[in-house]
Formats: structure tokens, C-alpha cells, sequence
């Protein structure tokens, strides 16, 4: 029971961080967001970039929860999928399909694998990730966790669902 209720604290104690961050704080994180950082090639060594295109890049996770686990990232800072609406439907589509494209020129079935979100507090980066994982089985208990569909995870056609009833 202790042990649940330090939990909850911890819970309360990061949703409150995340939303008492304000937009000037914002605005200079992503001045120094070292996922901008890669997207665009300022500082190095960045991770291979897998995949390039004029909106977003994929790279491998620097802690894979599997065999494979690779980044979408978009080019343009959104901190997360919560700083999105129904106008950003189109690049989220994208960064599912170039990651579903890229899985299966790893010989990776994308059905099999996981492909999805994290929502805030529960983001380790402050940049919208899309994370592509496979195979499901190499993932430790609390990676399995961490990456269930939940109100922490999104999994990526739910997320493309929720930001088509998104107000612009």
C-alpha cells in the first residue's frame, strides 16, 4: 500500500511539472531539444539516421525494448502528441507509414509489431516520438508494460483517431 501511494504522489508530483511548464520554457527547451538536434543535424554524434525525409527522420532507440526498436521523429518540435490537432493528422499519418515501410525492409511484419506513442507526463523527451518495436517477445515485463495500449500509450491508429476529432 506504501509503496502504491509514493506512486500516485510521483504521478501527481510529474503531471504537475509538465503542465506548470510555461510556453517561454517551452520555447527554449526546444531551442535545446537534442531530438531537434539529430532531426536536423546540428550536433553530432547523432544516431544514424535510418530514414530522411523533408518532415521527419527514424532512428534506432539509443535503449532498444527489442531487437527492433526504432524513432519517428518529426523535423518541425512538438512536445508531444497533446500539442497536436486535427491540422497534423496528414504527418502523423506519414510517420506511421514510413515506419511501417521501414519495419518491413527489416523483414518485420508491422501487424506483429508494436507502433505507437507515450502520452505526457509519461515521455522520457519532450519531441513526439513514434516508437516502432518488434518483436514483442523480447521485451522485458516492464517494457511490455510501458508500451501497452493505456492511457500512457497510444497506439498509433488511435492516436490518428483522436486527432481527427481534434478542434483545429
Amino acid at each position: 500500500m506504501y509503496i502504491a501511494g509514493l506512486a500516485g504522489l510521483g504521478f501527481i508530483v510529474l503531471v504537475s511539472i509538465y503542465k506548470c511548464t510555461s510556453g517561454e520554457a517551452r520555447l527554449a527547451e526546444s531551442e535545446q531539444c537534442f531530438f531537434c538536434d539529430f532531426a536536423h543535424r546540428r550536433q553530432g554524434p547523432p544516431p544514424i539516421l535510418e530514414v530522411e525525409t523533408d518532415e521527419y527522420v527514424i532512428f534506432k532507440d539509443k535503449y532498444p525494448a527489442a531487437r527492433h526498436h526504432y524513432l519517428a521523429i518529426p523535423k518541425e518540435h512538438f512536445d508531444s502528441l497533446k500539442a497536436l490537432n486535427k491540422s497534423h493528422v496528414g504527418l502523423v499519418r506519414r510517420m506511421e507509414q514510413g515506419m511501417m515501410e521501414f519495419l518491413r525492409s527489416q523483414n518485420v511484419d508491422p501487424k506483429e509489431a508494436i507502433v505507437g506513442f507515450h502520452l505526457p507526463p509519461f515521455i522520457s523527451v519532450r519531441h513526439l516520438h513514434l516508437h516502432g518495436i518488434f518483436p514483442p517477445a523480447d521485451m522485458s515485463f516492464g517494457n511490455k508494460i510501458s508500451f501497452m495500449p493505456s492511457f500512457w500509450f497510444k497506439k498509433s491508429n488511435d492516436a490518428i483517431r483522436d486527432l481527427e476529432d481534434r478542434e483545429l
